[in-house]
């Protein structure tokens, strides 16, 4: 449920900023008139983003056991190459991200394209939505209610947060703040990979495809299923979701989730200590 609060808060926030550097800027320019196309394509892009979770949810639960199991590995690894995307390009343009948003704002008002302003806002909203469906998607099959739970709690403190730097004032370094929350999800992306790379090898055993070494065992711990410290018991599943841990543990899954810890990492240090 944690790592589904830090996934939803994080995407969510991303969001709620974005809309309200644009909401300031219109109002601050005098152009309030145009917050009704934002608040329009924010909307949309809301229920759009619902509407596809919901389907891409439904569709799992007609798939069989063997499609199931490709899917959560595809759904994993593109939810860690989408993720790892966002955390990359925060470390390298978070510093002008307001900037951007109101130069593109400035061209679209200057212009009087309301549509523009609100299509803007809906491709900005639905990307995040779009993003935070990928990356909760692997964890709905074996967590429905904690993921349920972690997502809309991200939600509801995302959107308090936000309302309280833009409504209220409140102060924070929101730098620290992304570098900080970018390194959690360094680690998450880092198990989810190794996750997606498990599915794959059971997919492959369940069609009697030997892949040698690589499906194999590099370690297995005697904790039993009912333990809290199995990676389904309550403290175990926190640490599964924000770390990758797992009682048991093949080759392949091991080795891609230290190649990406390795890689991820140190970018991301190296990018915001630089800034």
């Amino acid at each position: 449920m944690i790592g589904q609060f830090l996934l939803t808060f994080r995407e969510v926030l991303e969001a709620s900023l974005i809309t309200s550097i644009i909401l300031a800027y219109l109002v601050r320019t005098n152009r309030r008139p145009l917050t009704k196309y934002v608040w329009l394509g924010l909307s949309a892009a809301a229920i759009a983003s619902l509407i596809l979770g919901i389907s891409i949810w439904l569709v799992y639960g007609f798939l069989s056991k063997s499609i199931q199991v490709l899917f959560e590995g595809i759904a994993a690894i593109f939810a860690v190459g989408v993720l790892s995307s966002m955390i990359f390009w925060l470390a390298a343009k978070g510093k002008v991200i307001k900037e951007e948003v109101e130069s593109k704002v400035e061209a679209y008002a200057t212009k009087g394209a309301g549509l523009a302003l609100g299509a803007f806002s809906f491709v900005v909203v639905f990307r995040e939505g779009l993003e935070t469906v990928l990356f909760l998607t692997p964890f709905v099959p074996s967590d429905f209610q904690g993921t349920m739970i972690g997502a809309t709690l991200g939600v509801l403190a995302s959107i308090a947060l936000s309302y309280g730097i833009f409504i209220v004032g409140m102060r924070i370094d929101l730098r620290k703040f992304i570098y900080f929350t970018s390194v959690l999800l360094v680690l998450l992306a880092g198990g989810l990979a190794g996750y997606g790379v498990h599915e794959f090898i059971e997919y492959a055993q369940l069609g009697a495809v030997d892949l040698g070494w690589f499906g194999k065992y590099a370690y297995k711990l005697d904790i039993p299923s009912d333990s809290p410290f199995h990676h389904k018991g309550f403290v175990g599943s926190i640490l599964a979701v924000m770390f990758g841990y797992t009682v048991s543990a093949e080759w392949g899954r091991l080795l891609v989730h230290i190649a990406y810890l390795a890689v991820a990492l140190p970018f991301v240090v190296r990018a915001y200590r630089k800034t």
